[in-house]
């Protein structure tokens, strides 16, 4: 089912802010929290340096009338860095590749594309963009065919 959330980026400290949010909120997070050193490697990924294993790369909490806030650490070692502006986007789920592909075309248009749609490890079609009005967006879909299976 298609679902908005908010995802903020943090800079090593993700899990300690949403620790503190789950004691406001209540609930526990949507699934175990992520972290960097669990992201299997792909062909020309840098190794991580060193501490940044433990970063979070995904967590997830509900918060009130079923929205959700999600968030992940940037990477130092990436060229990541932490500054008003770039700490929040709007996380648009969809159902389906076609949906997340028209709205990446849409939202994107003039703006500054991140990461066009990829498939991504886990599962999804994954983008991320900052529109021609400085909104960062990541729009997200389930991928309709495995990674790896045509």
């Amino acid at each position: 089912m298609a679902s908005v959330a908010t995802y903020l980026n943090f800079d090593g400290n993700c899990l300690e802010a949403f620790e503190f949010y789950k004691g406001i909120f209540g609930g526990e997070f949507l699934g175990e929290p992520m972290r960097m050193g669990e992201v299997p490697p792909s062909p020309g990924m840098p190794p991580l340096a060193p501490g940044e294993a433990e970063r979070i790369m995904h967590v997830a909490l509900e918060t009130v009338a079923g929205h959700q806030i999600m968030g992940s650490d940037i990477m130092p070692s990436m060229g990541h860095v932490l500054r008003p502006g770039n700490t929040t986007y709007i996380n648009l789920m969809v159902d389906t590749e076609e949906e997340a592909r028209d709205l990446f075309a849409a939202l994107s248009d003039g703006g500054e594309v991140e990461m066009p749609p990829t498939p991504m490890f886990w599962g999804d079609l994954y983008s991320a963009f900052t529109d021609r009005f400085q909104i960062q967006w990541m729009v997200i879909a389930p991928l309709e065919e495995e990674l790896g299976h045509s």
